[in-house]
C-alpha cells in the first residue's frame, strides 16, 4: 500500500553529464525507480557537466537506496550526496520564542523588566486572578507527554516524543494563535506526573495531554481536571473523537443512513477508541461492538481494567462474542484506531451495503484504503496522501481558542458534540461526496468556527 510521500521527501544532488536531455533524463531514472519528483534546480552548468538537485518523494528510508541506484547507473552520472528533508526541517527544532514587546531602550527595559516589573508581580500577588491578563497565561498551552504511546511508534520516552510535541505547539500557533510549549516528562509514574504538571500549572491557561499510555491516561487526565482550575484535554481521546464524529455524520449523508440505525465495528479500545465510542453514543448511536486484540468486548467476560469494563456494560447490546473480523460481517461501519493491516479485502466485502470504512491507524490504516474502496462507498484514514483525512488539527486548535476566550475551566460533552458539527458544516451540500466528507485542515475558517462553537455551548446557545 505504500506510496511516495513528503514524509520521506530527499534532494539528491547529481552530477550529469552536460546536454539538453539531461533533466529529462534524470527525472525518467526517478520516476521509473517509483519516486514522484517535486523538483529540478540547476545547480552549476559548464561545458563539461551540471550539477542538479533533484527532489523527490519516496515511500521509505529504503527506497531512497533504490533511487540513488537508478541514477548512478546512468552514463556518466553521479549522485554526490542525498539530502533528507524531513530532517532538514527539523534540525535545531520548530519552535522559537520571540518577546512581543520592543526592547529598544532604557525606559522600555524599566517597564518590561526591572523595576517596573515589581508593580505588576505585586498586583498579581495582592489578586492571582491578574495573572490571566498581565502575564502570559491567558493564550499559553502546555503540550504534556511522557513519551509512552508517540504515534504509531510506541513508548519511545520524552526525548524521541519532542519532534511531535514541537509539531503540536507549532500546529496551535499556525491554525489558532495559541502560544503552545512541549512539556515532556521523563516519568511515567501517574502520581509524579500529576505532581509535576500541577506544579507546572500556574504558567499555563490549560493542559493539552499527548500520547500517554492507555490506561494511564485515563487517570492522569481525571485527576488533572479535579485538581486544577484551568481545562485539560486529552487530544488521543477527545480531538480524535470530534473528527471522527465530524466525518461520519457526512458519511451517513452520503450513504443517506441514520446514526441510529448504525451498526459499527471500532477496532482499538485505548484512549481514541474509548473516547470515540462515548461521543458517538452521546450522538445517538446504539449499536457499537469495541474490538481489542481478543476480539469483542462483552458481558460474558469480566475485564481487569475499568474502562473495558464500562464498554462491556455499555455498548454491544447484542452480547457479540466473536473476532474482529467476524463482527465486521454485516456492519455498516468500521472505525479503526488500533494497528496496521488487521483487515483485508474479504473483511470489507463482507460490510452491509454502503458501507463506511474509518481506516486511521498511523501510518498504516487497518485495511489498505484502495481494497477498501473497491466496497466499502466512503473510506477515510488519518494519513494526508488518501482522501478524507481524519486529522486531530481540524479540532484541537479551536478547541482550545474556544476554552482560552471563553475562560471556562470544564470541558463538557455539548463542547465536543458541538465541536464536532462546526467542523462537519464546513463542507456544504454542494460539495459533500463520497471523496471529501471532511474539510480540509488548511481551511482558515475551521478553527474559528470551532472556538465559536465552544464558546456556545458554554453559553447554552
Amino acid at each position: 500500500m505504500a506510496a511516495p510521500s513528503p514524509g520521506y521527501s530527499l534532494t539528491l544532488r547529481v552530477q550529469a553529464p552536460a546536454s539538453i536531455t539531461a533533466t529529462s533524463e534524470l527525472a525518467s531514472a526517478v520516476g521509473s525507480a517509483g519516486a514522484h519528483i517535486t523538483a529540478l534546480d540547476v545547480a552549476e552548468s559548464n561545458h563539461t557537466h551540471m550539477v542538479v538537485d533533484v527532489s523527490c518523494n519516496t515511500t521509505d528510508v529504503s527506497h531512497s537506496e533504490i533511487v540513488r541506484d537508478a541514477l548512478n547507473k546512468l552514463d556518466g552520472v553521479t549522485v554526490r550526496n542525498i539530502s533528507d528533508r524531513t530532517f532538514l526541517m527539523h534540525l535545531g527544532g520548530k519552535l522559537s520564542v520571540t518577546p512581543k514587546v520592543a526592547l529598544r531602550n532604557r525606559d522600555d527595559l524599566s517597564r518590561a523588566y526591572t523595576p517596573g516589573v515589581a508593580r505588576v508581580c505585586l498586583a498579581i500577588a495582592e489578586n492571582p486572578a491578574d495573572a490571566r491578563n498581565l502575564t502570559i497565561k491567558r493564550n499559553t498551552i502546555a503540550v504534556v507527554t511522557d513519551g509512552s504511546a508517540v504515534l504509531g511508534l510506541g513508548n519511545i520516552g520524552p526525548a524521541a516524543a519532542l519532534p511531535v510535541m514541537e509539531g503540536k505547539a507549532a500546529l496551535f500557533k499556525q491554525f489558532a494563535d495559541v502560544d503552545a510549549w512541549p512539556v515532556c516528562l521523563d516519568t511515567q509514574d501517574t502520581d509524579e506526573i500529576v505532581k509535576i504538571v500541577k506544579a507546572l500549572a500556574p504558567v499555563y491557561g490549560g493542559v493539552n495531554l499527548e500520547d500517554i499510555a492507555a490506561p494511564r491516561c485515563f487517570e492522569i487526565e481525571a485527576r488533572l481536571r479535579e485538581e486544577l482550575d484551568i481545562p485539560v484535554f486529552h487530544d488521543d481521546q477527545h480531538g480524535t473523537a470530534i473528527v471522527t464524529l465530524a466525518a461520519l455524520l457526512n458519511a451517513v449523508k452520503v450513504v443517506e443512513k441514520k446514526i441510529a440505525d448504525l451498526r459499527i465495528v471500532v477496532s482499538g479500545v485505548g484512549a481514541a477508541g474509548n473516547a470515540i465510542i462515548q461521543l458517538l453514543m452521546a450522538r445517538g448511536a446504539k449499536n457499537i461492538i469495541a474490538c481489542g486484540r481478543a476480539g469483542a468486548i462483552n458481558r460474558s467476560e469480566s475485564y481487569a481494567d475499568a474502562h473495558r469494563s464500562w464498554l462491556a456494560q455499555h455498548t454491544n447490546p447484542e452480547n457479540f462474542t466473536g473476532s474482529l473480523k467476524e463482527a465486521m460481517v454485516g456492519a455498516d461501519v468500521f472505525i479503526g484506531v488500533s494497528a496496521p493491516n488487521v483487515l483485508d479485502e474479504n473483511d470489507i466485502a463482507a460490510m452491509n451495503e454502503r458501507a463506511i470504512v474509518f481506516a486511521m491507524a498511523n501510518p498504516d490504516p487497518e485495511v489498505d484504503p484502495e481494497i477498501a474502496g473497491r466496497h466499502a462507498e466512503v473510506v477515510a484514514t488519518g494519513r494526508s496522501d488518501f482522501p478524507n483525512q481524519i486529522n486531530n488539527v481540524l479540532a484541537f486548535p479551536g478547541f482550545f481558542r474556544g476554552l482560552l476566550d471563553a475562560g471556562v475551566i470544564e470541558i463538557t460533552d455539548a463542547m465536543l458534540l458541538a465541536a464536532a458539527d462546526a467542523i462537519a458544516a464546513r463542507v456544504s451540500a454542494s460539495e459533500l461526496n463520497p471523496g471529501f466528507i471532511i474539510p480540509s485542515v488548511f481551511d482558515p475558517q475551521v478553527a474559528a468556527d470551532v472556538a465559536t462553537a465552544v464558546q456556545e455551548a458554554v453559553a447554552g446557545k
